[in-house]
């Protein structure tokens, strides 16, 4: 079945979000003169993610998020710092990271010959459009629907409903959600009863309670479903 429409998650979809975080919180860590090592990245990389999936159960908001994580690492080291001084200069470096993940280039130049293309994304509104912009991949996304400019966000039918209207004369079926995130891409889509692909790059065993209507573990197998 053909989808005309492709609402595309960013990051650890199409961006190394990986890559891009080490690197902004090493900038960090240098500006605001804190200890780096490995573990105090994965201590900081924890904490994040605790907190997104806080948000992704709509249990907190992205603006107490982008700060909270900063405190929590800093309370946890024992550590002064000013955690939202923290989380400006760690955004300000993260928009100007606009690493693909492998076959991201090549994948959206074939989609975009007989697709439209669009970003789907909780992410930060200012980084997320630094990043698009500067990306290689800019000239075939005809759009970006990020969160705090909806007013809601994935996995909530509500942002879905945002997107569609602001898709004119495109029905549901015509789009399919691709992302990594099983909390908000997939059950997003299940919410909203969009068509959805699972970008399951790591080859994790496929959970109960959800539907996956296509899996692919690298993103030219997406050419092959659309």
């Amino acid at each position: 079945m053909g989808y005309p429409v492709l609402l595309l998650d960013a990051d650890d979809t199409l961006f190394d979000f990986a890559q891009a975080s080490a690197a902004a919180f090493s900038t960090l860590c240098r500006t605001c003169s804190l200890p780096w090592s490995e573990e105090h990245r994965s201590l900081y990389d924890a904490i994040n993610h605790t907190l997104w999936a806080q948000l992704d159960r709509g249990e907190i908001t992205k603006e107490f998020l982008v700060v909270e994580r900063f405190r929590r690492y800093l309370s946890r080291l024992g550590l002064p710092g000013d955690p939202a001084e923290c989380n400006r200069v760690y955004l300000e470096a993260l928009g100007r990271s606009a690493v693909l993940l492998p076959h991201a280039l090549e994948v959206c130049r074939a989609l975009a010959q007989n697709h439209r293309l669009y970003i789907i994304t909780n992410a930060v509104a200012s980084v997320q459009r630094a990043r698009l912009s500067q990306s290689a991949i800019a000239p075939y996304i005809q759009g970006a629907f990020i969160s705090e400019e909806a007013g809601a966000a994935k996995p909530s039918r509500a942002y879905f409903d945002y997107v569609l209207t602001h898709l004119s004369g495109v029905r549901p079926e015509d789009c399919l959600v691709v992302g990594d995130s099983l909390s908000s891409d997939i059950q997003g889509a299940n919410n909203a009863g969009l068509p959805c692909c699972w970008f399951n790059r790591t080859g994790a065993p496929r959970p109960e309670g959800l539907r996956i209507d296509y899996e692919i573990t690298s993103l030219p197998q997406l050419l092959e479903i659309t």
